[in-house]
């Protein structure tokens, strides 16, 4: 690939490592482009945040393709990962520390199975206060690490599938196709509650945007040694 096809604009598809964050991925990818091809300036973005506890497909533009991001965000996502039921943390992940814990003994395979049925179709879902959402010009993790109350207004997604894949004592592994805008901590704490009992993310993959597979994707490294 030449310094024109980057320009010109390309699709990269990327496996995200656990704890890098969107932006920098972006960054290094921009950077490494420019420095293989001797490029001062080019345009880089992803299509799709993942949270840095969160890995899998990230698609990132470059040049002209960066035009089709908007594109690319709007549609469905596929994400697997696993719930641990009875307890809770403030960011609905972990990010935070467990800050509630809750009985579990009433809660079987089949309440379980039943209660996915529940949160198909189009559902009303809050944000996570720990997002990087905007309210008021702040960012409102920044109201949540300063300890400070927000008001933060429901919206409406759309879940088109979602299943648990396997039950593992309190580890519940999950598969769910959903629309722009879904936060799966939020569907954990909400999957929680509708068992009568607390649940967070701990663990987090996307796996599909659109027709784009992460069996496609490369990691970032992998990607750094086709440049050179």
């Amino acid at each position: 690939m030449t310094a024109e096809d980057y320009q010109s604009g390309q699709v990269l598809l990327i496996d995200k490592p656990l704890h890098w964050t969107s932006f920098q991925a972006v960054n290094k990818l921009r950077w490494e482009i420019r420095q293989a091809f001797n490029i001062k300036k080019i345009k880089v973005g992803h299509a799709g945040t993942l949270d840095p506890l969160a890995t899998g497909l990230l698609i990132i533009c470059t040049g002209k393709m960066t035009k089709q991001i908007n594109t690319f965000q709007g549609q469905d996502k596929e994400y697997t990962g696993t719930f641990v039921i009875g307890s809770t943390t403030p960011s609905y992940d972990l990010e935070t520390e467990i800050d509630q814990t809750f009985p579990t003994d009433h809660i079987t395979e089949n309440l379980i199975h039943k209660t996915t049925e529940t949160f198909i179709g189009t559902i009303e879902q809050f944000p996570p206060v720990f997002s990087a959402i905007k309210k008021d010009g702040k960012r409102l993790y920044e109201f949540a690490r300063a300890g400070e109350s927000v008001d933060i207004k429901s919206r409406q997604v759309q879940i088109s599938e979602f299943e648990i894949t396997a039950i593992d004592s309190n580890h519940l592994n999950f598969r769910v196709v959903c629309s722009k805008g879904t936060y799966i901590r939020s569907l954990a704490h909400d999957f929680g509650k509708a068992l009568n009992s607390g649940a967070h993310l701990s663990e987090l993959r996307r796996t599909k945007i659109g027709d784009f597979n992460v069996n496609d994707a490369i990691s970032p490294e992998a990607f750094i040694a086709q440049l050179s």
